[in-house]
């Protein structure tokens, strides 16, 4: 919800015009049997069925079409073609950034005000008439079930929108003091060239941002969507245009990755990359990046975050249930294919057995399977033959491992869909690399400690991966709360207390993480829209200068 408030012009001083909005986080529907938005979701998925929607590049505003031809298909059912698609060449690119280029200097002269109601309008199609559409896209070609989808193509993007026009009209508001003979005021430009925004499959909502927040703040962007998210990026990318989005301001590039990267980084005019995705890949961007300094006009804005080895620990204080639930949730929804999800878990060996027997018994009655078909489906499959292979050669190490004893799960099944059983492995040793590496599926492993070495475990977990994402404390007893707080204080970007790691929302828990996770711009939060405009201080003094010498030289 966003309601307008318009500034007034102060009598005998030139004030700039000001715009401010108060918004609220987007309420996530129900979808109960019966309810109006179950229905129309049940029609969208219906619509969807059998379909494959063509998705051209989208370069200075026209629909192009290249002889490079992919297709994205449903996780949960491989034979179903849900998107057709081409890939952007080295010429086809280059295009897009001399069209992105040709509309920057219009675009970031538009006033804030404007932009901003632009995403506000878009926001609100996302609520209503078109919140439906992204959501089944979201399912049948992600592979996410009605409640992932909600709280990602729905409520996050919406908030991502709101939100950032709410800042980024705070920012304009915040202006340096003035004087009685001179006034001095900040104008917040967006950065000289273009941005690259390289989106993940995981979430809808992170490619409308990383594409979206960029443009917001007056720069023109190249958005390389994920192959496995087209469907959904393309819807929003529409919504965009029909809310108002110049055509050239955001050019739409499906393109093979390093293709895309080499092109990007190659051009004098680029100045800024917001991405998510793998370590890998951001490194060799970054690497790229510096190689190529001493061609750019300006030194680039380097934005990115690449995923967690992320924790829960349990101290004995903690309460059972909590653990069990917060663990299961963290670990299995959306198949562990989450940034923040939980993949290590470090229990007491006085409450261990409890917590096994409720984790057991619970995990015996997740459902996975066919989301658009059965709304009572926990999780469904991972999102392509290449995460199934990955993440099944971890599976096949806790079976072979002496250190690794398989607790539940890990069934694998490609022949309809890419399925794999949530997974539960017990591990002997903490170093063991399922401890340390991420997995980016449905495995959870846990080490049960001695309570006594409660203190070792928290270096333990402080320093047995590189990633520092997210991370939770389970524990009841104050003193072990604020303890736990300041030994992880840079292990973990987001850091909760006796809840999940995963389910940062837009405005509460700004999201992201350092060490390898990122580069911890916090997305969701008020400083985040900084990263895309460069300021400009300007004073004008009233009074002329009517002689060069100063006072204490008469």
């Amino acid at each position: 919800m966003w309601r307008a408030l318009r500034g007034l012009r102060a009598g005998g001083r030139r004030w700039q015009h000001r715009s401010a909005i108060e918004v609220t986080n987007e309420p996530i529907l129900e979808f109960k049997p019966g309810s109006p938005e179950r229905a129309a979701l049940q029609k969208a998925l219906a619509d969807l069925k059998g379909k494959t929607e063509a998705i051209p590049c989208v370069i200075g505003g026209e629909e192009v079409w290249t002889p490079t031809v992919r297709y994205q298909l449903s996780p949960f059912n491989h034979a179903h073609k849900v998107a057709k698609y081409c890939y952007a060449d080295k010429e086809l690119i280059n295009k897009a950034i001399n069209a992105a280029l040709a509309a920057r200097k219009e675009w970031d002269l538009k006033p804030v005000q404007d932009r901003a109601q632009i995403f506000l309008k878009a926001a609100d199609m996302l609520s209503g008439p078109r919140r439906a559409e992204v959501l089944a896209k979201t399912m049948i070609g992600q592979g996410k079930t009605v409640i992932q989808a909600e709280i990602d193509a729905a409520a996050e993007l919406i908030d991502f929108f709101r939100f950032n026009a709410k800042y980024a009209l705070e920012l304009e508001k915040s202006q340096p003091i003035s004087v009685d003979i001179s006034t001095n005021s900040m104008v917040y430009r967006g950065l000289e060239g273009f941005v690259a925004a390289v989106s993940p499959f995981n979430f809808t909502a992170i490619g409308g941002n990383l594409a979206g927040a960029p443009a917001l703040m007056g720069n023109v962007v190249l958005w390389k969507p994920s192959d496995t998210a087209l469907l959904s990026s393309y819807a929003v990318y529409k919504i965009l245009l029909e809310a108002g989005l110049p055509p050239n301001v955001v050019q739409f590039v499906p393109a093979d990755g390093p293709v895309f990267g080499d092109t990007v980084t190659s051009s004098e005019h680029f100045c800024g990359l917001n991405f998510t995705g793998s370590v890998p890949t951001f490194k060799r961007l970054w690497k790229q990046v510096s190689e190529n300094l001493d061609r750019y006009r300006n030194f680039p804005r380097l934005a990115g975050e690449c995923g967690g080895k992320n924790f829960h620990l349990v101290h004995s204080s903690a309460d059972v249930a909590s653990v069990v639930n917060g663990t299961l949730r963290s670990a299995f929804e959306y198949g562990g294919q989450k940034c923040s999800a939980c993949s290590r878990l470090y229990a007491p060996d006085s409450l261990w057995p409890q917590i096994k027997e409720k984790l057991l018994e619970e995990h015996g009655k997740i459902k996975v399977g066919d989301p658009a078909q059965d709304f009572g489906t926990f999780f469904s499959a991972v999102i392509d033959d290449k995460s199934f292979a990955r993440i099944k050669k971890w599976i096949e190490h806790a079976k072979k491992s002496s250190n690794l004893t398989i607790l539940a799960g890990g069934g694998c099944d490609d022949s309809v869909g890419y399925f794999i059983e949530p997974c539960i492995v017990e591990s002997k040793d903490p170093q063991d690399p399922i401890m340390k590496e991420e997995i980016f599926g449905p495995v959870l492993t846990v080490y049960v400690y001695p309570e006594k070495r409660y203190q070792e475990v928290l270096e333990l977990i402080d320093t047995t991966t590189p990633y520092g994402l997210t991370g939770a404390v389970f524990a009841q007893e104050k003193r072990i709360i604020d303890e736990a707080r300041n030994l992880l204080r840079n292990a973990a970007g987001n850091f909760y207390i006796n809840d999940k790691s995963t389910g940062a929302v837009v405005a509460q828990q700004p999201f992201g993480g350092s060490r390898i996770s990122g580069t911890n711009d916090k997305p969701g939060g008020p400083h985040y829209i900084l990263r895309w405009t460069s300021p400009q201080a300007i004073k004008e003094t009233h009074v002329p200068l009517r002689d060069w010498r100063y006072a204490y030289m008469q």
